[in-house]
């Protein structure tokens, strides 16, 4: 693993539920100098964590994440992100993580189909 890595919120869920595909994720979420988080990310995961895991997972992530370079989304951010949406098709949120990616050339590590194929994605199939 080289250079910097940004998971993706459906990389972190799995990590933090402890899902059958957690283990594709912890070589790159233990390793905080390498991450660039998000901060949609950081949004993403810390709801998805107060619905299924509670308060404290919910602080513990968000703690977790910010170990890493968190990125907010700024003008020329939200641009790029534009552009790559409709390049490929993705959603609001994919397509901001994606720009993010691009930005720091940073690989970006998902188990979410909407990135399959795309330059610069590892992408980990969910495992049932």
């Amino acid at each position: 693993m080289e250079g910097p890595i940004v998971v993706d919120s459906s990389g972190w869920i799995e990590w933090f539920s402890s899902g059958a595909g957690a283990g594709n994720f912890a070589p790159a979420v233990v390793k905080a100098e390498e991450l660039v988080v998000p901060s949609i990310s950081i949004l993403e995961v810390v709801r998805w964590s107060l619905i299924h895991g509670g308060d404290l997972q919910a602080k513990t992530a968000a703690e977790l994440m910010q170990r890493g370079k968190v990125v907010d989304l700024d003008a020329k951010l939200a641009v790029d992100a534009a552009t790559l949406a409709r390049a490929h098709r993705l959603p609001t949120a994919d397509s901001i993580i994606y720009a993010t990616a691009k930005r720091f050339g940073a690989e970006l590590w998902t188990q979410d189909a909407d990135f399959v194929e795309l330059p610069g994605v590892r992408y980990f199939p969910k495992s049932a």
